[in-house]
């Protein structure tokens, strides 16, 4: 694919159970045990202390750290990148659809459990978007797989992630990670389809980050086509990065790229990447999906993954850290 096609190909920039747990395709709530995870899933430890990464992540380097959409950005652009393995030029060839209604980001008050992360990947600093989901051990945080690795750059370092962002301050402190977990095909391959990730965060002043901002229920191999409601930080111009925004919107299949992923109608941009999907209308609902790609080709449209087994592998795996 062409810079034409790929709308950095990796847009933002950083909940019920897995199936053990689900029955009929419905949600539940955390579970009490850990979860036996497939292993078709990548984890990587954090060795960073809290003091050295409180210490590293000044007010300046979080309001100039790059959005995520930024890595490897010429990379994703061009033809034949196996980020887009099946959105070749022929793909790109084919008609294209109607450019969807602009549909402008909302900005709500922040949310507890819904932050930014920030990391570094290739010596760069950058910013994405997450969410505290529930989990066995109530310190996991659902992200997009681009937010944690890079097939060229390898995994991020000095991970954190600050929940209820607002403006430069940081209510709830900064959440050191202790490992980063992501699918074997984001690992492998940088496969778009599959762009999700979860961290999994040391306890602040002895709190767990569930008992201290709250967790979202999370949801797996849900039906396609539900309505969500989308939050991210989104860092690129025409925003700053510095508040919470949100889209809404019923989720349609990616008719560009062939991708599994599903597209919501949302004008968020780069540092968005990560934020949480919830089902319906508002941040109570379950998480099922995150803010991950666009196209150049197809305007206001952002997609997130499909929140199938693999994702899934890969948050039974944080879950049991």
């Amino acid at each position: 694919m062409n810079s034409r096609g790929l709308k950095a190909a990796v847009l933002a920039a950083s909940t019920l159970m897995a199936t053990a747990l689900m029955t009929g395709g419905a949600a539940q709530a955390a579970p009490q045990t850990p979860l036996k995870a497939p292993a078709a899933t990548i984890s990587h430890a954090q060795t960073d202390s809290q003091d050295a990464l409180e210490a590293y992540w000044t007010p300046e380097r979080m309001k100039n750290a790059k959005p995520g959409n930024t890595i490897n950005s010429q990379g994703w652009g061009e033809q034949g990148r196996s980020i887009m393995p099946k959105a070749g030029a022929d793909a790109l060839a084919a008609p294209q659809p109607k450019a969807a209604p602009v549909k402008r980001a909302g900005s709500p008050a922040p949310v507890s459990h819904i932050g930014k992360v920030f990391f570094t990947l290739g010596g760069q600093n950058y910013v994405c978007s997450a969410n505290s989901v529930q989990s066995f051990n109530q310190s996991t945080v659902a992200t997009a797989g681009h937010c944690t690795y890079d097939i060229n750059a390898g995994w991020a370092s000095k991970f954190v992630f600050v929940p209820a962002y607002s403006n430069g301050s940081a209510p709830y402190g900064m959440w050191s990670a202790t490992s980063l977990h992501s699918t074997s095909e984001w690992i492998s391959r940088n496969d778009i389809s599959y762009d999700g990730a979860f961290a999994v965060v040391a306890p602040l002043n002895g709190r767990t980050l569930a008992a201290t901002v709250g967790a979202s229920r999370i949801g797996f191999n849900l039906a396609r086509g539900l309505t969500y409601t989308a939050y991210g930080y989104p860092a690129a111009a025409p925003f700053n990065g510095e508040s919470l925004k949100n889209c809404y919107g019923t989720a349609s299949r990616d008719r560009i790229g062939g991708t599994q992923s599903q597209g919501i109608p949302c004008d968020m941009t780069g540092g968005s990447s990560g934020g949480p999907w919830f089902i319906g209308s508002g941040s109570s609902g379950t998480q099922n999906s995150v803010n991950s790609f666009g196209y150049n080709t197809q305007k206001n449209v952002m997609y997130g993954p499909y929140f199938g087994s693999s994702i899934q592998s890969a948050y039974t795996n944080a879950s049991n850290r």
